[in-house]
């Protein structure tokens, strides 16, 4: 990013490479994450509105429990790709291990307070009294799957760190397949009701973790790796992961920010922007691919001691984020009008919504940027600063927000103010790419 040199054909041909057989299969296994849920929801359903509206709580609770340790992927693919680059196997996949005991410990203890709090938590959620009991219900038997849940992330991360995203990509969609059948099983056929269908996402969760687990422990035993805990190791592991936990708590605020000031600007509103959220978050998924195979190819290259390949593998990327940005956002502007009656009939609701969208359309190019140049930066190891990158963000974004009803805005100004939150992470991100202090070769930061 230091250069402003164009990058030769051929080269430009083997990170093209690289980038599709990397970041394709990991945009399939993110697509099947959130498949997990609807599939719960379809099954549960039918069961009843209170049935429906407790899981719709205990997801969101069990989510949110989940993705705050999203860091586990991060980090480990960070460090195992550090470790692949400087050719050393062994120590790559002993530094996964040391990041699956983490996940194992800290799911050990969110078990324990979620079973505590459960009942707490879902009257802080606001459930209502005839939800509140089916929501408690299914966050204390799910609770039991968040081990599992970890140790896929931390698993995830190992592989994607060797430059393996198939395999993540094959245990999700076998993963989200098992899910569906055990709902529809225990549910149903078991006459378990809600009960059922949260046992059958532990048990697929389970199985997904027992998958993971098996392709790990068979490369320790192919590169003499030590599977025991190693307290330094998983030490180093979390050190590495609290300036990422930072970052991602950050970012959580900012969506609850969000989603509280539009609740404040009336019903039409808050249903437009769930709506509009929930495109983000696909659009997201497209993004956040290239951004995980940035993760490995740049933590690859430096382990590797390469720096010029990481500067031309990270300048390629931003090429291929704001080209995928602005085709999301040509293919937002063209379909508004066929997808917003898929999730509404009210008039109101879709002309607050059509501004809106177009706002989110024009700002996919600079999404684009934001997270290639975040996945560049994770592959680094370059945690802190994105962590401060992102606690400046959210204290440039909360007071525009918050402004919004204030000075009798409405949600296409909230999403202004989304905008300008994405446009001050892609300034931050550019500046740390192009100043080349993220560049640290050898196989650790």
């Amino acid at each position: 990013m230091t250069q402003a040199c164009a990058i030769p054909k051929a080269v430009r041909r083997r990170h093209d490479r690289e980038i599709v057989a990397l970041a394709v299969p990991a945009f399939g296994a993110l697509v099947a994450e959130p498949l997990f849920v609807m599939a719960d929801s379809a099954i549960v359903g039918h069961l009843g509105t209170s049935q429906l509206a407790g899981l719709g709580v205990a997801s969101a609770l069990l989510t949110t429990a989940v993705s705050v340790f999203v860091f586990l992927a991060y980090a480990t693919t960070a460090a195992v790709a550090r470790r692949v680059g400087a050719s050393d196997l062994q120590a790559a996949i002993r530094q996964g291990m040391d990041g699956i005991w983490l996940a194992l410990l800290l799911g050990a203890t969110v078990i324990a307070l979620v079973l505590t709090l459960a009942p707490a938590l879902v009257d802080l959620f606001g459930a209502s009294p005839t939800a509140a009991p089916y929501a408690t219900t299914y966050l204390r038997i799910s609770a039991l799957g968040i081990p599992a849940m970890l140790a896929v992330l931390a698993a995830t991360g190992v592989l994607r760190g060797l430059q393996d995203t198939r395999t993540p990509l094959y245990v999700a969609v076998a993963g989200f397949v098992a899910n569906a059948a055990l709902n529809a099983g225990l549910v149903y056929g078991a006459g378990l009701g809600i009960a059922g269908s949260a046992w059958g996402t532990v048990i697929a969760q389970c199985g997904m973790a027992a998958v993971y687990l098996t392709v790990v422990v068979r490369g320790a035993h192919r590169h003499g790796a030590s599977l025991r805990p190693d307290a330094a190791g998983i030490r180093a592991s979390a050190q590495a992961g609290v300036p990422l936990l930072v970052r991602t708590l950050s970012l959580r605020a900012i969506l609850m920010i969000a989603t509280a000031v539009a609740a404040r600007l009336g019903d039409a509103d808050i249903a437009a922007h769930h709506i509009i959220l929930s495109l983000w978050s696909l659009l997201a998924f497209a993004l956040d691919a290239i951004a995980i195979a940035g993760q490995a190819i740049i933590g690859r290259y430096l382990g590797a001691e390469d720096a010029l390949g990481a500067r031309e593998a990270c300048r390629r990327m931003v090429q291929w984020g704001v080209a995928v940005g602005i085709l999301l956002g040509l293919l937002v502007i063209v379909t508004r009008p066929l997808f917003l009656p898929l999730f509404t009939n009210d008039a109101v609701v879709k002309d607050t919504a059509l501004p809106a969208l177009l706002m989110v359309a024009l700002s996919q190019p600079i999404c684009g940027v934001v997270f290639v140049l975040d996945g560049v930066l994770m592959g680094a190891g370059d945690g802190p600063y994105l962590a401060g990158a992102m606690l400046v963000t959210l204290a440039v974004f909360a007071p525009v927000a918050l402004l919004v009803p204030a000075l009798g805005g409405g949600l296409t100004a909230l999403w202004g103010a989304m905008t300008l939150m994405m446009t001050v992470r892609m300034l931050t991100l550019w500046l740390r790419a192009r100043s080349g202090h993220w560049i640290v070769t050898g196989a650790t930061r």
